[in-house]
């Protein structure tokens, strides 16, 4: 049986001798650039670990793949950078920031072509069904940037339409690489479809944990300065939490008015010119979300989603040991201050 030690040290042997093509550097360097910066490889490990859930030893058949999913990933980085006009990713300077606008457009494009080419390296008896797969994923993210940009121009998003944009964005993929492991290890199609579930509730609230470390988290730890999504309006779980309750109570008259929709709507139009004037807002908008309480609503859907995802690991009847895996899995991931 495969341990966590071992898939550790897989994952360490795998992205510390990750080969790209040497020529032209100024086209492959970005790609060993990002990956250098890469964080926890929470996609690959759940990959070998679905794999691992199945399977006594590592092979080929599953680590390119495995390291494609990271590689796909890495690739989209560079792309929602380009988008954001990021400077920093990681605490180090974006792949635009540090080249050019056209040779991270460049780059990210030969990165996502570097994916397909590890995940074609699957057992040939599967790879049609693995390539559907990783293909509808690819697109569901795309299509999931979309919604996200397209919110951008939104007042406000209902809470359903941000649930599917993470799903898209964030949960598809995490969900993908359960499923894709368990795949090439051989599982029956109910056991993949239920670590995809698995993954998937994993990633919503993967996200949701995001957005808030993002507002609640330490900076010391949490590695980029607290309180950006407010300065940017950016839609977040909290935000559109915020807005739906704060309404509600409102209306009831549980809440004064200068805590409700109202007042949340005027405090994101509050300026950021300057330092002062982001610490108002971030404090303000912070005010409101904790006299509301959607501090904790946020941590009470992430314990709901992560019980959901345990829920679907012990419907595969993978027995005590491999469940623990999975558990330790989701506490690691969601119990992250970073």
């Amino acid at each position: 049986m495969i341990n966590e030690a071992q898939i550790e040290d897989t994952l360490k042997e795998l992205f510390d001798n990750l080969d790209f093509t040497a020529e032209p550097a100024g086209l492959y360097d970005p790609l060993r650039y990002m990956i250098s910066i890469g964080g926890k490889h929470v996609r690959p490990r759940l990959c070998l670990l679905a794999y691992s859930m199945f399977k006594d030893s590592f092979t080929e058949e599953i680590l390119q793949p495995a390291a494609a999913i990271e590689i796909f990933h890495s690739f989209t980085l560079i792309h929602d950078d380009i988008m954001d006009r990021a400077e920093m990713r990681r605490g180090m300077p974006t792949v635009a920031t540090k080249w050019d606008g056209n040779t991270a457009i460049l780059s990210g494009d030969v990165m996502c072509i570097d994916s397909y080419r590890r995940i074609a390296k699957a057992p040939a008896a599967i790879l049609p069904e693995v390539l559907e797969l990783f293909n509808s994923t690819a697109a569901q993210v795309c299509e999931g940037q979309q919604y996200d940009m397209d919110f951008e121009h939104d007042r406000e998003v209902p809470m359903g339409m941000y649930m599917k944009m993470i799903g898209l964005k964030t949960a598809v993929l995490l969900g993908c690489s359960a499923k894709m492991g368990a795949m090439i290890a051989g599982a029956d199609r109910r056991a993949c479809d239920y670590l995809y579930k698995f993954g998937y509730n994993l990633g919503l609230a993967f996200q949701i944990t995001d957005d808030y470390l993002d507002t609640f988290g330490d900076q010391s730890v949490f590695g980029k300065t607290i309180g950006g999504d407010i300065t940017n309006n950016k839609k977040t779980w909290l935000l559109t939490r915020a807005l739906e309750k704060g309404g509600e109570m409102e209306k009831s008259g549980v809440i004064a008015p200068e805590y409700g929709r109202k007042a949340l709507l005027a405090a994101m139009e509050m300026p950021v010119a300057n330092g002062q004037e982001r610490d108002a807002k971030v404090a303000r908008v912070k005010e409101i979300y904790e006299t509301i309480g959607v501090d904790e609503d946020a941590k009470y859907e992430i314990i709901k989603l992560h019980a959901a995802a345990m829920d679907c690991a012990g419907l595969i009847g993978l027995g005590k040991v491999r469940y623990e895996m999975l558990h330790r899995y989701a506490d690691r991931l969601l119990g992250r201050n970073k």
